[in-house]
């Protein structure tokens, strides 16, 4: 129950704001610019050096705020970031080790797939949603491709989303996408500026 009411959040939510920086103060003021702009949900990436403390932050001071831990590549991160306070998991690629432990703590795990046959295995493993990562190599129009198989998987797409095609990732099946690159880039009233604009653009 505790992992479906999460990923219901995130759905919600749409936009997921994915947070890589230097050191954590700067991930926790990445984090308070995106989240002033509209963002409910972020993901702090374990390439930030310190992102424990960064997620533990972050929730503190944004308890309606989603916040996951991205980049975890083990199952032992994967257990530092949910004692840290992540409410999901995010990984470049699937592991099974990291599933499973998830699925012990009912904390979501969104594993990157780019084949159907890596989400077939998260499936099987209890991902709910998958992220579709790099999303910049397969373009909007993927998701239906990966569809016609898999009529019942629910994708996130990670990489390549920007504002102009944001929209056309959702038309064409999305459940939510990871904003990265293209919202984190500038000083942080740039950053706040740019989260307003994607969540007006989505929502509007």
């Amino acid at each position: 129950m505790k992992q479906l009411k999460t990923l219901n959040k995130v759905v919600e939510q749409k936009l997921i704001a994915v947070i890589r920086a230097e050191d954590s103060q700067e991930a926790v003021q990445y984090s308070d610019a995106v989240i002033k702009g509209g963002f409910k949900a972020v993901e702090l990436t374990y390439t930030t050096p310190g992102a424990q403390r960064a997620i533990e932050q972050v929730r503190e001071e944004h308890p309606n705020v989603v916040v996951g831990a991205g980049t975890v590549l083990d199952d032992i991160t994967a257990k530092l970031a949910i004692q840290a306070g992540a409410q999901f998991v995010v990984s470049p690629g699937f592991k099974k080790e990291i599933a499973l432990l998830c699925n012990l703590h009912q904390v979501p795990y969104l594993p990157g797939c780019m084949t159907v046959s890596e989400m077939m295995t998260a499936l099987q493993y209890g991902a709910q949603v998958i992220k579709l990562f790099p999303g910049a190599q397969f373009g909007p129009s993927a998701i239906k491709q990966f569809k016609g198989p898999l009529p019942d998987v629910s994708i996130m797409p990670t990489g390549g989303v920007n504002l102009e095609n944001v929209n056309e990732w959702f038309e064409n099946g999305a459940v939510a996408v990871g904003v990265g690159g293209s919202l984190t880039q500038g000083n942080l009233d740039e950053i706040e500026a740019k989260a307003k604009a994607f969540v007006e653009q989505v929502r509007g």
